[in-house]
């Protein structure tokens, strides 16, 4: 399997397609790689399509801090290493967008262009309801909270379409079968710092994709963003909550093609 040493953890990812250019997949709170599945095999007939597990997440170690900040410097390290001196297309969901913005403000020169999907640059206003959650879930297991977890990671047009049943419940039986130490990753992001006056220094070209039924970091949060960062876009979806890359794959990526053109 392929692990990598960054910044003393040791990290999973997968490795898949070929070509001049590399894009880069971050998943989101209580996801994996496998989250990104969809835009993997989009993508991977013209790029390197890279996707990986945060500490403590997936298969990665469980190690150290699992703070914003941690995981920014993992992220950098293994671009570092797996890209060398190439620059990639950086996609960052929700976590994996907190890591993005981080990136593209303290080192540009490993980017060539930033995808925000649901995310937020500010603190994070649901400490307590989330709190509450993670710690019933740190003592009593997650079965406690998947069903509710899962109203907050997905949108209501979601949850009821047959359509996305499968997917859904796939992901509901993933969290069920975690082991308490990721709540160690919710608190992480639970208590980020807020990194509004830092989005004045992201000048790499900038998508922020949004969708109507987010909870979780709405479009209001999305349009702060766009507002701070002087080269971004703005696409708001319709019907989709806070995990669009697989609520609408086709969506997302039809998007995020357009714009990869765009930045290169």
């Amino acid at each position: 399997m392929p692990y990598l040493l960054c910044n003393h953890a040791r990290l999973f990812y997968e490795e898949s397609g070929k070509g001049p250019e590399t894009i880069v997949f971050s998943h989101g709170l209580l996801f994996d790689h496998r989250m990104w599945d969809e835009q993997v095999s989009y993508f991977k007939s013209e790029f390197r399509c890279i996707a990986y597990d945060h500490r403590g997440q997936g298969q990665s170690e469980v190690a150290g801090s699992e703070d914003m900040e941690s995981l920014y410097e993992d992220a950098a390290a293994l671009i570092e290493k797996l890209c060398e001196n190439q620059r990639v297309h950086f996609v960052g969901l929700s976590m994996g967008g907190f890591i993005g913005m981080r990136l593209a403000a303290r080192k540009p020169h490993l980017l060539k262009s930033l995808t925000l999907l649901e995310t937020s640059a500010a603190l994070e206003p649901n400490k307590l309801k989330y709190s509450l959650l993670n710690t019933v879930f740190k003592l009593g297991g997650a079965s406690l909270v998947s069903a509710r977890i899962i109203r907050i990671l997905f949108g209501k047009s979601s949850l009821r379409n047959p359509e996305r049943k499968a997917i859904i419940s796939f992901w509901e039986s993933t969290i069920r079968a975690y082991p308490k130490t990721i709540t160690k990753a919710v608190e992480g992001v639970i208590h980020r710092k807020g990194i509004l006056n830092e989005l004045k220094d992201i000048h790499v070209p900038t998508l922020i994709l949004v969708g109507t039924e987010d909870i979780a970091t709405s479009p209001v949060k999305a349009e702060q963003i766009h507002q701070g960062i002087v080269a971004s876009k703005l696409i708001v979806m319709p019907g989709v909550g806070h995990s669009s890359c697989i609520e609408n794959p086709q969506m997302v990526s039809k998007n995020l093609s357009d714009f990869i053109k765009y930045a290169g």
